[in-house]
């Protein structure tokens, strides 16, 4: 079973939208033949904002996936370990967020790079031509660019108001989603959550990701 069953009212609108979203954007999206799998929800983790992330993670549908974003806290590693074993047994998705040492060690299905470090998603692909990668992008020209940098999937944000490091950036809206996806697959990040995620209908996105909202509405 994959726990879909149990979900709550809230986890139920965002995961049915996400799974909407990557079938409607399956002729135009996807990785090309390469067998590398794109989620239609991606929760990714902070260590300020998501302490925990394996109580999310235990409670995550089979074909989501997860970012562990450890930005340098202890125990990386543990909880690193700790998520790929949840992963393996759910039926997950797991990337590392940049550390792509930390992802050979625990085994993850690839990396997530933040904008700053587009620049390595071509030696990664060459490194590891198996592995998922996903990379983040804060504006049209930044999405549209990396999408050419050997990367599976752009992660586009803010698409609505949000919170965490997100909150002091221009909000780019549906329609700039709508032209990012015209060029490769996106997912929408920022304010995504149970009241807005309807409105990416249409958007050409493949997926959502989000940071609280995925939290509140899996999480424990």
């Amino acid at each position: 079973m994959d726990g879909s069953a149990t979900l709550s009212n809230e986890a139920r609108i965002l995961w049915d939208a996400a799974q909407g979203l990557a079938r409607a954007a399956s002729p135009v999206s996807g990785t090309k033949g390469s067998g590398r799998i794109l989620p239609p929800l991606f929760f990714f983790t902070d260590p300020v904002r998501t302490p925990e992330p394996w109580r999310t993670a235990e409670r995550l549908p089979a074909g989501a996936g997860v970012v562990y974003r450890h930005f340098g806290a202890a125990q990386a590693e543990a909880t690193a370990r700790r998520l790929k074993a949840i992963a393996s047994e759910r039926g997950l998705v797991l990337l590392i967020g940049l550390d792509a040492d930390l992802a050979e060690a625990v085994g993850a299905d690839g990396v997530h790079l933040p904008e700053r470090a587009l620049d390595q998603a071509a030696a990664l692909r060459a490194r590891r031509p198996d592995w998922l990668l996903t990379g983040a992008a804060h504006s049209t020209d930044g999405a549209i660019e990396v999408g050419a940098e050997g990367l599976d999937a752009v992660v586009l944000s803010p698409i609505f108001p949000a919170g965490g490091l997100s909150s002091v950036k221009p909000v780019l809206g549906v329609e700039t989603l709508k032209t990012v996806a015209a060029h490769w697959s996106v997912y929408a990040l920022g304010g995504i959550n149970a009241a807005t995620v309807g409105a990416l209908a249409g958007s050409g996105a493949c997926g959502i990701a989000g940071v609280d909202a995925v939290q509140i509405a899996f999480g424990a």
